[in-house]
């Protein structure tokens, strides 16, 4: 598919033209289509996966925080509004739809982690545990789909971690984070004694990763 004309720096989001005709067509269904933009927002919290909102929504009520790109393939234009505090992990994202899925958001970023009050995630310890999920744990939970967030650790031995992608709601999950990620853990920093998973697999959307 080509890229598509744009006339901003940066789009953000990319918007591919399956999704683009699609969502054009559902604006100009709408009363007052020509002031309607797609509003595009992360509603979860730190810690848990990506769920987004989408809607239209009149591009003049945009705060004066919001990023508003235009996007276009031949006479299609539609202007797109981002809120401030989704800005981030929305950059490097693709909007794209097909007929079996619908509209689908492919994020490369992934979840803000949670702050956890009385855990320490800016010392030495922490540097060499994230390094350790960086480069061995998450490359080899990528395999299922997952991957896995560093919250901090307390001190004692016990590195806290959340699960998210294919591991999150996952029934394998807790076996994955004990025999998997808390060997690498243990076995790569000294200091790491233990993990614990601090992930509510109850909101797992996929509790079976296909």
């Amino acid at each position: 598919m080509s890229p598509l004309a744009t006339d901003a720096p940066s789009q953000i989001v990319t918007i591919t033209p399956a999704a683009l005709a699609e969502l054009a067509a559902m604006r100009d269904s709408e009363a007052d289509a020509d002031r309607l933009g797609l509003r595009v927002e992360i509603i979860s919290k730190p810690g848990e996966d990506f769920r987004y909102d989408l809607c239209f929504d009149v591009v003049t009520t945009a705060a004066f925080t919001d990023e508003v790109r235009t996007h276009r393939d031949g006479d299609v234009a539609l202007k797109v509004i981002i809120p401030a505090g989704s800005v981030e992990l929305l950059e490097g994202a693709t909007l794209d739809h097909t007929e079996s899925a619908g509209l689908v958001i492919r994020n490369p970023n992934k979840p803000l982690a949670p702050t956890v009050e009385g855990l320490t995630r800016d010392d030495e310890l922490s540097a060499a545990i994230e390094a350790v999920v960086a480069t061995e744990v998450n490359p080899s939970l990528a395999a299922h789909g997952g991957y896995v967030t560093y919250v901090g650790h307390d001190g004692e031995g016990t590195a806290y971690l959340t699960m998210g992608g294919g591991c999150h709601g996952c029934s394998m999950s807790r076996m994955t984070m004990l025999d998997g990620v808390q060997a690498m853990l243990v076995e790569q920093v000294e200091g790491v004694e233990r993990v614990r998973d601090l992930t509510d697999h109850t909101t797992g959307e996929n509790p079976y990763y296909h």
